[in-house]
């Protein structure tokens, strides 16, 4: 009897450049039903459903870090597999950053899968924005089946501002509308500001929805 999607394992390589919430990330993908290789090797990129950039920390930070496997991933893009970046690794995907401007440091180029640039929150709340918030679905994209109204768990003090609108998949409100999941025209690279793995049921659903994608390609 054939296999559906969902009934064959899902191998997803989870990128390790120093930065990334690596073991709650592992624990999420797995209860979605994937595969986890933990690795920093391109070889292993390519052997994968599919990659995730996780990340926790400072933009310019991991792009030095994830330096050398910057082609890698590129390639990986730009052959129409699927890679999904979280929290930083989101912002990663993009363009630019004002956070290494905001610091001193000057700019720092991303991968430039999504073009744009980050821009630090300017509202009148606590920064860095820290909490739950309600996902508004503004287009359909596979990874968010399901999850329009419901809630993720957010820590950041940047956010994406993709240059084509059309990038903006999800939204959420923290005194200003913000992208909370964004993806570029071809559908396969994308990302979202929020921790799935932290998001509970919430979390699950788009971490399950990651590896259907990856099974369907």
């Amino acid at each position: 009897m054939d296999e559906s999607p969902t009934d064959a394992e899902v191998s997803v390589a989870l990128v390790d450049y120093g930065l990334g919430n690596l073991r709650s990330a592992t624990r999420g993908l797995e209860r979605a039903g994937a595969s986890v290789e933990i690795t920093d090797d391109p070889e292993a990129f390519a052997a994968a459903d599919g990659v995730v950039l996780p990340g926790v920390g400072a933009f310019r930070e991991g792009m030095e870090n994830a330096g050398p496997l910057r082609e890698a991933l590129t390639d990986h893009a730009e052959a129409g597999r699927p890679l999904f970046g979280i929290c930083l690794g989101m912002q990663m995907l993009l363009t630019t950053s004002e956070e290494a401007d905001h610091a001193g440091e000057g700019e720092v180029t991303g991968l430039d899968l999504i073009p744009g640039t980050n821009v630090r929150f300017e509202v009148d709340r606590k920064v860095p924005h820290m909490g739950w918030n309600e996902l508004e679905v503004e287009r359909d994209h596979p990874i968010v089946d399901g999850v329009d109204g419901e809630h993720a768990y957010f820590v950041h003090s940047y956010y994406a501002a993709p240059d084509d609108a059309d990038a903006v998949v999800a939204t959420a409100d923290y005194g200003v509308d913000f992208p909370a999941v964004v993806a570029n025209e071809a559908g396969n690279v994308f990302g979202t500001q929020f921790h799935p793995e932290k998001s509970g049921e919430t979390g699950l659903k788009i971490l399950r929805n990651f590896v259907d994608y990856c099974a369907e390609r």
